[in-house]
């Protein structure tokens, strides 16, 4: 994959949210935190070992919401490289509306505080998932906004697709921004997707009279609307929304120790869900807001399909289902003034999305190992400018694209013929920062050259550049 087609972060453990670290004496296994994120599995799972009726299955079964997205993806997508296996999506959202409208103030649309992709295998015998920080700051595709206008492609942080999309109050719409998004950034592509709503998880949780959380400092967070002293105590209703939400008053107020307390959160539903749901009500109570909380694609909308889908999940090894962040740094490293979001780090998330796309077990501690020792910034990549184009000047907006985005610039020139690819070419041992440099741009690949000048990458800009869309 060249160009904008990889990406990002060095994952957060499952002990991530720092000072508000649960504490409880067991844990869950990778499976069951893979069967709780992905809240319809989850609940099928549970469905399945209940032997409840025939009237209660074709309940739950319309409670299962179907978005049709296939109008709305286009056809410049990424090939599917490896036929038989899966790319799920899936987004924890809500729309800022009713209950939830006290959790974002001047917000109108659909927001999305979880992303995620799960990589089923062709041969089932492994499973990948790997979360996107919310604050990634990556280019939005173009999408559809549900009033008959379309978006133009921008930078932001990727969780603005789904708000996007969703501005008409549609589902299909986010899902289908989100999908254009996450494929162009990553080179995957998705096969289906889940939108699990934070109000449905909610009521999950009061189905099993609350989750017990530990944390270690007290949590006073406005935002979040949680007041919560330090020490075990069990958590339902708001609080309970409130502590997956927590953010800025949590550790170090990043979204990285937000995924991390999530994952704790949830393993320890599943956990209790397991080992509490044997009352009759309780079972229904918890289902109905599993499955009403759920929209999915239309391939995937229903109990048959999903319950197919967990089969496949639950035979995998325990020791072979992965769970990690894309690599990623802080923005500010590049770019001072942006204290808010994070890049994704290459050719680690290169690496990572190119091995998921050819349907390759990723060796967590191996990535884990290169994004430590292997750190790449922007500013840590000279660059000489070339101008490929034809046009006056070419080389020199680029060139103040690429200092903005925290590159350093050596030079610029005019290369000797006209051509459409931009290239970034690399002398031998700068590969890599070849790779971070082709990553900021749109369909530009790497490529080593016999005649570059030693510790310099040359990019030669071609016409098919827009020197907007250097992220």
């Amino acid at each position: 994959m060249g160009g904008r087609g990889q990406r990002r972060h060095a994952p957060a453990g499952s002990r991530s949210g720092r000072g508000a670290r649960s504490a409880r004496p067991t844990k869950l296994t990778r499976r069951g935190r893979i069967v709780a994120w992905t809240a319809g599995v989850f609940a099928v799972l549970v469905l399945g070992t209940a032997g409840v009726g025939v009237w209660i299955y074709q309940d739950l079964n319309g409670n299962i919401g179907a978005a049709d997205i296939d109008n709305k993806l286009g056809g410049d997508r990424p090939e599917n490289l490896s036929p038989g296996s899966k790319n799920i999506l899936v987004v924890g959202s809500d729309s800022r509306d009713g209950d939830n409208g006290k959790y974002g103030k001047g917000l109108s649309t659909m927001q999305s505080d979880t992303l995620m992709v799960m990589h089923v295998p062709a041969n089932r015998k492994w499973a990948t998932v790997v979360s996107f920080p919310r604050d990634s700051w990556v280019q939005i595709s173009a999408c559809e906004k549900g009033d008959d206008t379309t978006s133009a492609p921008h930078h932001a942080k990727i969780n603005e697709a789904f708000a996007i999309g969703g501005l008409g109050g549609e589902v299909a719409g986010a899902a289908a921004c989100t999908i254009k998004t996450v494929e162009a950034n990553t080179g995957l592509r998705i096969d289906h997707f889940m939108s699990v709503d934070f109000q449905g998880f909610k009521g999950m949780v009061n189905a099993l009279d609350g989750i017990e959380v530990c944390p270690e400092e007290a949590i006073h967070d406005e935002k979040a609307h949680l007041d919560l002293e330090a020490g075990c105590q069990t958590v339902k209703d708001e609080e309970a929304l409130g502590y997956v939400r927590a953010r800025y008053s949590v550790g170090d107020g990043s979204d990285l120790g937000r995924i991390g307390r999530q994952q704790e959160f949830m393993e320890a539903l599943a956990e209790k869900a397991q080992s509490k749901l044997t009352s009759p009500t309780s079972l229904y109570d918890f289902l109905q807001s599993a499955t009403k909380s759920l929209t999915t694609d239309e391939d995937l909308a229903g109990i048959k399909p999903l319950y197919a889908l967990a089969s496949e999940v639950k035979g995998i090894p325990s020791k072979r289902l992965t769970f990690l962040t894309v690599p990623n740094y802080p923005r500010e490293a590049d770019v001072a003034a942006d204290k808010a979001n994070v890049v994704w780090q290459y050719p680690q998330a290169d690496d990572l999305f190119t091995s998921l796309a050819k349907d390759k077990e990723v060796d967590k501690k191996a990535l884990q190992a290169e994004a430590k020792d292997d750190l790449i910034y922007a500013s840590g990549v000279r660059v000489q400018v070339l101008n490929g184009t034809g046009v006056s000047g070419r080389a020199a907006v680029v060139a103040a694209k690429l200092r903005q985005a925290g590159f350093t610039v050596v030079g610029t020139g005019n290369a000797p013929e006209t051509t459409r690819a931009t290239t970034a070419t690399y002398p031998q041992g700068m590969g890599a920062q070849a790779k971070v440099l082709a990553s900021r741009l749109p369909d530009t690949r790497a490529a080593q050259g016999s005649d570059t000048a030693a510790g310099v990458v040359t990019l030669t800009v071609g016409t098919g550049l827009d020197p907007d869309g250097i992220l």
